[in-house]
């Protein structure tokens, strides 16, 4: 792979990612190449099975390849050392899941806190950017509440704030409506545009339709490969 460009946040080439499953050799990414620019916003959808989540833990610094190359905002990091992937992931990446992945004794704003803690930051100024991302995600009224005091719709909220804690490079998304009712996932849905709109890069992987439709791009996998890549007709214009 030549030197990683440094107008695209993420660059991928010739990605391989095989696993054993008792006897089986499983190929779940099948030589996966494609960028995504700076402010992009990424739909990766396809059946179960398909590799987009294993997909996502590779360009989440998760899971390293079996072979190719993985660059993110021009570093690579498909051979990072397990200390050096956990620090890159902590200031480089959020994530948010499906399943919100709240610490049950803590308050929404001490949940956003954390990265912040991890990477150093003092308290009152955790305190104070914790405070504007709820604000920003529509929770300040909340900040106090613990998870088990808040809706699916509000916890994913806090969970998209803890994301955006360390004003990471690159947000990825793992079927982030899918715990949620219609009615929440389209709030949700409103608040990815939203976030996008500012300027925050997004990849999300996805069976929801309407999530997929909301993305800029749309990138189509089937068994282990990307079968369509194309852009909204809004966006092409």
């Amino acid at each position: 792979m030549s030197a990683p460009r440094v107008d695209a946040i993420v660059e991928v080439r010739d990605l391989v990612r095989q696993y054993r499953m008792g006897e089986e050799l499983v190929q779940a990414l099948r030589g996966v190449s494609f960028t995504v620019q700076r402010s992009e916003y990424v739909a990766i959808v396809g059946p179960s099975g398909c590799g987009k989540s294993t997909l996502l833990n590779v360009l989440g610094v998760i899971d390293r390849p079996t072979s190719g190359t993985v660059a993110i905002g021009g570093e690579r990091v498909d051979q990072l050392s397990d200390a050096r992937a956990t620090e890159f992931r902590l200031r480089r990446i959020g994530f948010v899941f499906q399943r919100f992945y709240l610490m049950q004794a803590l308050t929404a704003r001490e949940n956003v806190e954390l990265p912040l803690a991890e990477a150093g930051l003092g308290g009152a100024a955790r305190r104070e950017r914790a405070r504007a991302l709820l604000e920003y995600v529509g929770l300040g009224r909340r900040e106090s509440h613990r998870p088990s005091q808040l809706s699916g719709g509000e916890q994913q909220r806090v969970a998209i704030a803890r994301a955006l804690a360390n004003e990471p490079a690159l947000l990825l998304a793992d079927e982030p409506t899918g715990e949620l009712d219609a009615r929440t996932g389209a709030e949700m849905i409103a608040l990815f545009r939203r976030l996008n709109a500012d300027g925050t890069t997004i990849v999300v992987v996805t069976h929801d339709e309407e999530l997929a439709r909301a993305a800029k791009r749309v990138v189509h996998m089937r068994d282990g490969s990307i079968v369509d890549d194309r852009r909204a007709e809004a966006d092409r214009r």
